[in-house]
Formats: structure tokens, sequence, C-alpha cells
């Protein structure tokens, strides 16, 4: 019986360690996990995108493709998960050198070209390869532009994918972040410009005019501007580049007004926005800019106003009063409340009471503010509305008028 046992030791040390040898052999031909699995599900060119012969000097192996993203983060200055070596990234032909039945096929190889993400924090890292991702990323927009015939499925998942791994970034660590914002002055401070923006604007244009463009169908194009997407894009307001929240504004109005199925989840997110600015944070970079789209969509309503719209105004709108740093989106502020006032009188009293209740104690410049917007929104009130609160009004007023700032 021990004979037995000790017959079959050897066997098992040999099995295991042939087990061993297996996998580390298995090793260098099998993908490391990513940290991230976005990346590898977004960025991973498949086959039918990519001849591999444009890639050939730089990625002679898919495997080993692959199995380079770690060493190209740090060594190429290239990230979201390509490692594009100086010698491989080459210049695509132009649309005006190959026949209109190629250039379909050249447009799907082009997009994904642009799927390489550059280190912008260098400027001397990847010259070359940066001005050749920037010129092809030119001829995409004037691909998209010029474009006549509608553009299909497989097109419209590229052009979402391309623009998800250019726009979808890690943010840098915000240099404002622990200043008092009620001592925030917009014209004193040095606003902060990306540096990989030269690739970015061209980005976001391109986006623009896809959205914008009458052979993207809506139907088919709200599959991949999902949920999903809106609130990466709605993120990106915090960006503290006024050059890029000019963009989303552009941007978030048109995706409004072309997917009709995403406006009720586009207010509801934004709302998310407003409440965490509100009661949590009191830090956001683009709450003037996103003010700035309701104030259009709030032209827009229907009368008689929905509840929806009513709760709107008295739960987000009203509160945003409170904030220190109230002076950086106020006029936007002020003139989405006075739109309310405009389309349905009735709640002026709503809003006086409102104002009233947030109205500044210590900080004389806001109360300016909100005198300014009170009389506008006193311009809109009617005498039933406004004999509701006149009491509490002229009370306030008169406090103002003893003040030792009052002149």
């Amino acid at each position: 019986m021990i004979k037995q046992i000790l017959g079959r030791l050897p066997k098992k040390e040999k099995s295991a360690k042939s087990g061993e040898k297996e996998l580390a052999g298995a090793g260098p031909s099998v993908p490391s996990p990513t940290s991230d699995a976005r990346t590898t599900t977004d960025l991973t060119m498949s086959s039918r995108l990519v001849n591999p012969s444009n890639y050939a000097s730089a990625a002679p192996n898919p495997g080993q493709s692959y199995g380079a993203r770690g060493a190209g983060l740090g060594a190429g200055g290239v990230s979201n998960g390509f490692a594009a070596l100086s010698a491989g990234y080459e210049a695509l032909p132009s649309f005006r050198d190959v026949p209109a039945s190629e250039k379909p096929g050249l447009f799907l190889r082009k997009l994904a070209m642009c799927c390489v993400v550059f280190d912008f924090a260098d400027p001397t890292k990847d010259v070359r390869e940066k001005e050749v991702k920037r010129q092809t990323l030119l001829e995409l927009v004037d691909y998209i532009t010029s474009a006549t015939g509608k553009f299909p499925e497989h097109v419209v998942q590229e052009v979402i994918r391309m623009v998800s791994v250019n726009l979808f970034r890690v943010p840098a660590p915000a240099a404002r972040e622990n200043k008092a914002l009620e001592s925030f002055d917009m014209e004193e401070e040095e606003p902060v410009m990306d540096p990989a923006w030269p690739h970015l604007q061209i980005v976001y244009e391109l986006f623009l005019r896809f959205i914008q463009s009458p052979e993207t169908d809506a139907k088919l194009a709200k599959r991949y501007i999902d949920h999903g997407f809106i609130v990466r894009l709605l993120d990106l307001f915090d960006s503290e580049d006024p050059r890029e929240r000019e963009y989303l504004k552009t941007i978030l109005h048109r995706i409004y007004g072309k997917f009709m199925v995403h406006r009720p989840f586009i207010r509801k997110a934004i709302n998310n926005i407003f409440y965490r600015f509100i009661f949590e944070t009191e830090k956001h970079n683009g709450i003037a800019e996103l003010l700035e789209i309701l104030g259009s969509i709030i032209n827009g309503f229907a009368l008689p106003l929905k509840e929806e719209h009513k709760l709107f105004l008295v739960r987000a709108l009203i509160p945003l009063h409170k904030p220190k740093c109230v002076a950086m989106y106020h006029q936007q502020l002020s003139y989405c409340v006075t739109q309310f006032v405009e389309k349905d009188c009735k709640l002026a009293d709503t809003v006086i009471r409102g104002l009233l209740k947030y109205w500044p104690i210590t900080n004389s410049s806001k109360e300016v503010m909100f005198l300014g917007e009170l009389e506008e929104v006193l311009e809109a009130t009617q005498p039933a509305e406004f004999q509701r609160c006149m009491v509490q009004l002229f009370r306030q007023i008169a406090r103002c008028l003893s003040s030792s700032h009052f002149q």
C-alpha cells in the first residue's frame, strides 16, 4: 500500500512541473489584462478596419501589439491601448488620391488610426506623429462635411468610438481646486488651457459636424450616442479649458435638438449635476455653460408648463442662488429664472420668495446682483402675485437702503 502511494509521488511532481512550464510558455502570447476594461473594449481595432500592412513595422504580430500596450504608455507617449512606434505611425493616402470605391474603407482606416492618443505633456515627444494625426483628423472633418449618402451603422459606430477614445480622458489635477471660489476673479485669473487642444479641437469639430450632418440618421445614431455617452459628455463640462466647454455647449445643444428621445434624460442629468454642485461640492467649471443651454431649452417649453419644469425651477434654479461663487454664472441663471416668470406669471411669487430666502447678508456685491435680478423679475410680475410677497420684499429693500454700503 505504501509502495503504491510512493510510486505515485514522482508522477504528480512531474505533472505539476509540466503544468508550470505550459503556463510560463503561454504568458508572452496571451494579452495581459488591462486595469481599465473600457480600454480593451473600446480601443481594439477590428481586423476589418485595419490593413495589417499599414502597421507592419509597428506591430508585426497582433499578439505582440496587444502585449506591448503597457510599454507603449511610457515609452511612446501614447495612451489608450496602442504602442505607436515612430516608424509605424505613417500617414494614409489622401481621399483625393484614391478611387471613390475605396474611400469608405479608407475613411474607416483613418478613424482607426486616430484612435491613437498622444501625450502632450512633453511638446518635444512624437512631434511628427502628432502632426500626422492632426492632418488625418482634418481630412476626416472634410469627408464628413461633404458626405452625400447616409452613414451606415458600422461607420456611426466607429465615429463614436474614435470620438470617445479621444474625448473621454482622465482630467489633469485641478490647479484651482483648493482656492476659495467666492474670491475667484474670472477676469484676473488666466484660464487653464489643455495642451492636447490641437487634436481635441478637431475631434470636437468632427463630432459637431457629424451630429449636424443630414446624413446622420438619428434613429441609428441613438444606439451609440446613448445615456452612458451623454453622462460622460456632461462630465467634460467640468473642464478648466473654456474652449472645450464652448464646444461642449454647442454639441450638447445639437444632441438635444436632434435626439428627442434623449431630452428628458439630458434634463435629468443636468439636474443631478446642479444638485451635486449646490449641496455637496460647490465646485464646477461648467455651470454657466449648462445654464446657457437650459436658457434655450426653457425658451422652447410649451404652455402650460409641465409640473416637471416647475419643479426644476424650485428645486434646482432657485437653490443655485445659494453657492458663494454665484457670480460665475449669475447672468445665465437670471435669464433662466426670468424666462419662467415670463412664461407663467403665477411663478413670480415663488421666484421672489426664493430670492429672499437666499438673500446674502454679508456679501454686498452678491446683494447687488440679486437686486438686478429682482428688478427683471418684477418687470414680468402681475399685481396679484406682487401683493402676495410685497411685505417681505419691501422689508428686504428697506434693509438694503439702510445698509452702510448703500450709495
